[in-house]
């Protein structure tokens, strides 16, 4: 592997490929355009010239970041590269956070997964996740 980690420059066309190759059905590029705009940090892997991985902060620079997107294509699961994104995105909360304060860092997990960030230092809670998918008209 030759890895290759950017700061934002994960592209919309980059991530939709990526969340297709995970999830399925991506969203389309004029909103990933926009999301990618509003993003405070984007994190990307290549092995070579090809995209591997991404990994996404957004939130109030205050109080409050969650952590969005991680996704690693399958092949490359396991070989510490989650691990890699996490950390940078941790790494931009300490260096952008107001110092000697608590700044509550958040993401969804599906249950696989929890095991995973539970060894990095995430926690659950008794909080519900609630969600709904808003039709704009």
């Amino acid at each position: 592997m030759n890895i290759t980690v950017k700061y934002n420059e994960l592209s919309a066309e980059e991530f939709i490929l990526l969340w297709e190759t995970v999830w399925g059905q991506g969203p389309t590029l004029e909103q990933t355009k926009l999301a990618m705009d509003h993003t405070l940090f984007r994190v990307s892997v290549f092995d070579d010239d090809r995209i591997i991985a991404m990994a996404r902060m957004i939130g109030d620079m205050g109080l409050n970041y969650y952590i969005k997107d991680v996704v690693v294509i399958p092949e490359y699961q396991g070989r510490g590269i989650g691990r890699l994104l996490i950390n940078e995105l941790l790494k931009f909360v300490n260096d952008n956070g107001i110092r000697d304060t608590g700044i509550f860092v958040e993401l969804c997990a599906m249950p696989d997964k929890m095991p995973f960030y539970e060894k990095l230092g995430f926690d659950t809670n008794e909080a519900q996740r609630l969600k709904m998918m808003y039709q704009v008209r």
